[in-house]
């Protein structure tokens, strides 16, 4: 075991997560209940690889005198899992939502879900790009970005609670698809953390609760 693998272990969950994140917004789309279950059970994989990269991490530090430089960049990859594993969870309340929403007609308001999802997996997708490629620059000119993803989630929540004031009978729907956006706008946050740990690991500077 060494640097590289646990590496491509990150990746590979990365990718599992991504395409999770994916196939949720698709069923969503296509009102699609057996890719929302597929969804949700892909998640199980995610957890798994977790475990994986955390025993690996662990293996990997035990087995040799580690330089301070290294034990960052080990810790931080485990600390990338985590925040990966969190992707699938949301992964997961989304596709429970999606099933939900596939019980009655789809709102007009679920158009907006598409670009608010581009938005955040494009950032969890550079961020962990920043990772692998070693670039604290880049990690940091990805930070502020959440703060679109933000503005978006607010204004669909606006116009969503809008919307069920005026049609009450349509809050079942609403609440799931503030559920669905809220998922999204937390799959940013965890991009803004992976960015937060490269700088960390690459630096040494801690720059979490302070302003980038």
């Amino acid at each position: 075991m060494n640097a590289t693998v646990l590496q491509e272990m990150l990746l590979t969950m990365a990718s599992r997560a991504e395409a999770v994140v994916n196939q949720a917004i698709k069923a969503l789309l296509r009102r699609d209940d057996d890719l929302a279950r597929q969804a949700r059970e892909d998640d199980r994989y995610i957890d798994w690889l977790e475990m994986e990269i955390d025993q690996a991490a662990l293996n990997l530090l035990a087995g040799r005198a580690t330089a301070m430089a290294d034990l960052r960049q080990v810790t931080t990859a485990m600390k990338i899992a985590h925040e990966l594993e969190r992707v699938g969870d949301e992964a997961t309340t989304i596709a429970r939502r999606v099933l939900e929403l596939g019980r009655e007609p789809q709102l007009k308001q679920v158009e907006a879900i598409p670009r608010i999802a581009a938005q955040a997996m494009a950032m969890l997708k550079e961020a962990i790009d920043t990772f692998v490629n070693r670039e604290p620059d880049l990690a940091r000119a990805l930070i502020p970005r959440d703060k679109e993803v933000d503005a978006m989630h607010r204004a669909l929540q606006a116009e969503l609670v809008t919307y069920l004031t005026a049609h009450p009978e349509t809050i079942g729907r609403c609440l799931n698809l503030m559920v669905i956006c809220k998922s999204l706008e937390r799959i940013a946050d965890h991009a803004t953390n992976v960015a937060e740990m490269v700088i960390f690991m690459v630096k040494g500077k801690d720059i979490r609760h302070t302003i980038a």
